[in-house]
């Protein structure tokens, strides 16, 4: 099994984050894993991407043309992802900030209004979390038991007061997209 995952958005959403998070929690339960970061030169508002790959066996490149699943937490990415995930994969749609709907009918679609989500949680910024939960909803590579360990374990020190709001956020996502509302109509 080998599963490839881009989430991608703005710089200072949290992108680069919560693909590391996936990483670590995917180390940590013996999983081959690779993380690829990618962004522009801006500090924040600029493009923010990364891939991480999950396998069972080792991996010949930490490249995808067409991964399995998307995150995508803004129009421009939605706009270039939308497009390169493969036919009967997942996208994960922040429809807070996506301003379309999906157009692929291949696609399994999970759209949440998670920067709303993540305000009533008491912190925008956790709309990353949010889809991290949604996508572990329908695409369970990892166990979000696995994901919070590794939230627990690899906080860097100035963030650790933000472990439980992480965690929360994470639970949310993913009850969220259990529900059939989550899903986008067509």
């Amino acid at each position: 099994m080998q599963i490839e995952i881009v989430i991608a958005g703005f710089g200072g959403q949290g992108i680069l984050f919560a693909g590391q998070v996936l990483a670590y929690a995917a180390m940590d339960a013996g999983k081959e894993v690779t993380w690829f970061p990618s962004y522009g030169p801006e500090m924040r508002g600029g493009t923010a991407n990364c891939t991480v790959i999950i396998s069972d066996e080792e991996i010949g490149s930490p490249l995808v043309r067409h991964p399995r699943a998307a995150i995508v937490m803004n129009r421009p990415s939605l706009d270039k992802y939308e497009l390169l995930v493969r036919p009967g994969g997942l996208l994960v749609v922040n429809v807070s900030m996506s301003g379309r709907a999906v157009e692929r009918t291949d696609l399994e679609v999970v759209a949440l209004p998670a920067s709303e989500m993540a305000e009533a949680l008491g912190d925008r910024r956790l709309a990353n979390m949010v889809l991290v939960g949604a996508l572990l909803a329908r695409l369970p590579v990892l166990t979000l038991d696995q994901v919070e360990q590794a939230l627990r374990e690899h906080m860097p020190g100035r963030h650790r007061h933000l472990v439980e709001q992480n965690i929360q956020a994470l639970r949310e996502g993913a009850r969220a997209a259990q529900e059939a509302l989550a899903i986008l109509p067509r």
